[in-house]
């Protein structure tokens, strides 16, 4: 943990922190219970920032009143400037990794090119790893197919030496580059170094995407050559002036000025978050490499302020002008960190029109089809996976989950969710009020329900029941009656109640459950359908209910006096928001203890203890 000398702790409470925090810039982390740092933060002015973490609940993402929830403990430490704070931020956040901070992780190991200037004969290196040696790099490239490709136009074009290590080899002969005109001969020839470093000057223009000015420089070279009749020379040249403008047709001018920037574009499904950032180089879009982050509380804004923080301390080139598609609360200030960093003013923009704006959402678009490639990806694999676990005879690509929620038989509600390669498909989506059922028969609720579910047509490739061998049993009859065994096949997942409370899944011909991990993706997924299913149910039963309650039957609940009764209805309106209030929702309100909520929920509940489950599997 961070050391008492260089930090201070504070009680964390906002009339302590009111009375103790300083104005000036530094760093702040939260820590938990067990003393770990659980959110590293930086601020402008750390008394003004860390207690806007103290508003109501209402007025701060979910995300952050979690953090809170956990949070026992303040630290802090002052910085002298913003910049400083910047860097301390980073520093910490990599080496605590903490639960609460969007980690920009990048596990693909991209190659970069390397040019040692400083010595007198450098060549170019392929290498994984970018350091601050003084030497200058080019890339990172998303494609080593790309990036080796452009190093073979390099050979080919320019005289640049091939052979390895710091010094060119020393032989007899030379290689056979020299003959193709390839390679000044280094290891067996002197060559003055003024003439290698021409070279050097073309190979950094052509790397750093200014080929219009390389083409001028070659031309020129060209006709001095040829006016000097070096007619050989001059041919060489103008092979390289062709390779050049091969490479130029195939760049796509997307700026009219011919500047560098970056542009970052970012797309969100659930909690996965893809960010694309193409370089456009002298006006031309030169690459692009992508970014992907799993984040369950974070919001677009974060992960982009996030990004430009991580990404941009440890790059080895920061452009003039960055282009986010995320309006981040901290730009003006991550701008000028920035500026500090590359020695020259840098600037973030969210752009609103025109064609900064139309550069943004290409990157946007190129994130989100990204995201919905590795999407279906997934969806695929997963659906084969099912299959294989399961001994499905074909892939499940459409999976509906079925429920039933009564008390005690009355007011009976069946409900179906259906899924479609994996992802839910609400349009199809229904409720069912049991009507052909009497008294407590949960396996004639099911069956019913699936019966008219059938004869509604196209079935889907496979039903999910909630419950144990009788509910499989139930739903396989009436599919097998139907004549649809060939079309649709069934299982069913079932809670146990005993020490173990994890989840069992069963299939027809087999008497014991599938054994699935717990984090196994199969039994998630198939949790996801039951639960979903499970949440139709109950919603769909307690507003059946709802239309017969009355403001009498909270006179049922002990401990609910009138006083308290007038605060439920003043803040929810009426008593089946009660109803469907949660635990959490009744606890906000002065005057309703936790004990107190938790009777109210129960009564209202559709748990076990009021038969909304059904019957238990023996």
């Amino acid at each position: 943990m961070i050391h008492d000398e260089t930090s201070t702790r504070v009680e964390l409470n906002p009339d302590a922190l009111r009375k103790t925090l300083p104005e000036g810039p530094g760093v702040y982390l939260f820590k938990d219970a067990g003393g770990q740092i659980i959110y590293v933060g930086k601020a402008k002015n750390l008394k003004k920032r860390v207690l806007s973490y103290f508003k109501t609940s209402g007025d701060v993402p979910q995300k952050t009143a979690m953090m809170m929830e956990r949070a026992r403990n303040l630290d802090y430490i002052l910085t002298a400037t913003e910049k400083e704070a910047f860097i301390l931020e980073d520093n910490l956040v990599k080496k605590w990794m903490p639960r609460y901070n969007i980690i920009l992780r990048d596990d693909k190991q991209y190659l970069s090119l390397r040019l040692d200037t400083r010595q007198a004969y450098p060549n170019l290196t392929l290498v994984r790893r970018i350091r601050k040696d003084g030497a200058r790099y080019f890339g990172p490239f998303s494609s080593a197919q790309s990036i080796r490709n452009t190093l073979k136009l390099i050979e080919r074009t320019f005289q640049l030496r091939k052979c390895r290590g710091a010094e060119p080899d020393r032989r007899k002969r030379p290689c056979i580059n020299y003959q193709l005109h390839r390679c000044f001969g280094l290891c067996s020839h002197s060559v003055p170094e003024t003439g290698y470093r021409e070279v050097v000057k073309e190979v950094i223009l052509f790397l750093e995407g200014r080929n219009r000015e390389l083409l001028g420089d070659l031309k020129e070279k060209m006709n001095k050559a040829s006016e000097e009749m070096r007619f050989e020379e001059a041919a060489r040249i103008r092979d390289q002036i062709k390779s050049v403008e091969k490479v130029i047709e195939h760049q796509h001018v997307v700026s009219p000025r011919m500047e560098d920037r970056d542009v970052i574009g970012l797309a969100r499904k659930e909690s996965t978050f893809q960010l694309v950032v193409l370089f456009v180089r002298r006006g031309r879009l030169s690459d692009s490499r992508e970014f992907r982050i799993h984040n369950r509380d974070g919001s677009s804004q974060e992960v982009m302020e996030a990004f430009l923080k991580q990404y941009y301390h440890q790059s080895p080139f920061i452009p003039t002008r960055i282009l986010a598609s995320e309006r981040v609360e901290d730009m003006p200030a991550i701008s000028t960190w920035l500026s500090d960093l590359a020695g020259r003013r840098v600037l973030i923009e969210h752009p609103r029109q025109g064609d900064k704006k139309h550069l943004v959402e290409l990157a946007v678009t190129n994130a989100a089809d990204l995201l919905s490639r590795a999407a279906a990806k997934e969806g695929e694999e997963l659906l084969e996976r099912i299959k294989v676990m399961l001994q499905l005879q074909r892939l499940p690509r459409k999976v509906e989950g079925l429920d039933i929620s009564n008390i005690q038989g009355e007011k009976a509600v069946g409900a179906l969710v259906s899924f479609v390669d994996g992802l839910p498909h609400k349009a199809g989506y229904r409720s069912y009020r049991i009507a052909g059922v009497e008294g407590i028969d949960d396996y004639g609720m099911m069956a019913e329900m699936v019966s008219r579910r059938i004869r509604k047509g196209d079935p889907p490739d496979l039903f999910l029941v909630d419950g144990g061998r009788g509910h499989l049993q139930t739903v396989k009859r009436v599919v097998d009656e139907t004549g649809m065994s060939d079309r649709t096949e069934v299982v069913s997942i079932a809670k146990e109640h005993d020490e173990s409370g994890g989840d069992r899944i069963y299939i027809p011909g087999r008497k014991n459950p599938v054994n699935l991990k717990e984090n196994d993706p199969v039994l998630l997924f198939l949790m996801r359908v039951r639960d979903e299913a499970h949440r139709r149910a109950v919603l769909h039963h307690r507003k059946l209910r709802g239309k017969g309650l009355t403001v009498s039957d909270l006179d049922q609940i002990p401990g609910l006096g009138p006083s308290r009764k007038r605060l439920l209805l003043r803040h929810f309106g009426d008593i089946y928001a009660i109803a469907c209030a949660t635990a959490e929702d009744l606890e906000s309100i002065r005057g309703i203890g936790h004990a107190l909520a938790g009777d109210i929920v129960k009564f209202f509940s559709a748990s076990a203890d009021y038969g909304l489950t059904g019957p238990k599997e023996p």
